[in-house]
């Protein structure tokens, strides 16, 4: 009965919220103003409060710019908690524009879609990253390019590392700053949750939403740490694929971290 009313209350506080805050996001957007960056992260951190998810950051955020995060990807929540500690946008495959709530979410926040398979619209997807970049917003890229457990980074793409190199050129300092993240859930009421448990978190994309959305609600507390790494600069002659290794292990170093409660050097 407590775990209904837990679900009911956090429903009515996200549609009140919600009410408030979307018509003001679809205006900001509408004539372009620089509250459109802002509130999708007051949103983000109402509903990391609502449905329990504790979030806990270590490292810190690059002043320099531009600036595009990496990030290893494990569920939906994944968005939220990034949103929660920083005013982002995000990558995100085409696909996701049709999803229910999530596309619309993604729509609001000014997510870049990208069609991956179609060459003829990447010189005009690059544009548009390199351009928001260069005037100051943060974009948030999964290169793994799909979820995993949460238990372990995937295999990293080093063709996605292209949206940086593209955005060189527009960078007023001829640079680009690739920032390594790390999101681990790691706890559940403060008890770790180990290998056996973290899927509890994670949402690979076979499972129905809303089951696991209610699922995150019971728990009622749920831990998660946002690691910042050490940056790279992505200039002109910089290897995509050097770039992508280095990343890729900075991840999985920050991620093994957080996950064993012990830095990994």
């Amino acid at each position: 009965m407590i775990v209904w009313l837990r679900i009911v209350l956090a429903a009515a506080v996200i549609l009140a919220v919600s009410i408030v805050l979307i018509p003001l996001q679809l205006l900001a957007l509408r004539f372009d103003w620089r509250l459109r960056r802002r509130l999708p992260r007051l949103w983000h951190r109402i509903i990391c409060y609502c449905l329990g998810i504790r979030v806990r950051v270590t490292g810190r955020l690059e002043d320099r710019r531009p600036l595009m995060l990496c990030s290893n990807h494990s569920s939906w929540m994944d968005i939220m908690v990034m949103s929660a500690v920083a005013d982002v946008a995000f990558i995100a495959k085409i696909e996701v524009a049709d999803w229910p709530i999530f596309g619309m979410l993604a729509k609001l926040q000014k997510s870049v879609f990208v069609v991956r398979e179609e060459r003829r619209k990447t010189g005009h997807q690059a544009n548009e990253i390199a351009g928001r970049m260069a005037d100051g917003e943060i974009i948030v890229l999964f290169p793994e390019g799909t979820t995993s457990d949460g238990n372990r980074l995937l295999e990293v793409k080093s063709s996605l590392f292209g949206a940086a190199a593209m955005a060189v050129p527009a960078s007023p300092t001829g640079t680009v700053v690739v920032q390594p993240v790390a999101i681990a859930y790691t706890r559940v009421h403060g008890i770790p949750m180990g290998r056996y448990h973290r899927p509890l978190a994670a949402w690979p994309g076979d499972i129905e939403l809303l089951p696991h959305l209610i699922d995150i609600v019971r728990c009622g507390a749920l831990d998660a740490e946002v690691s910042f790494g050490e940056a790279v600069e992505y200039r002109a002659d910089t290897n995509r694929k050097e770039v992508s290794a280095t990343i890729a292990s900075r991840i999985r170093n920050l991620l093994n971290s957080r996950l064993r409660g012990r830095e990994i050097s």
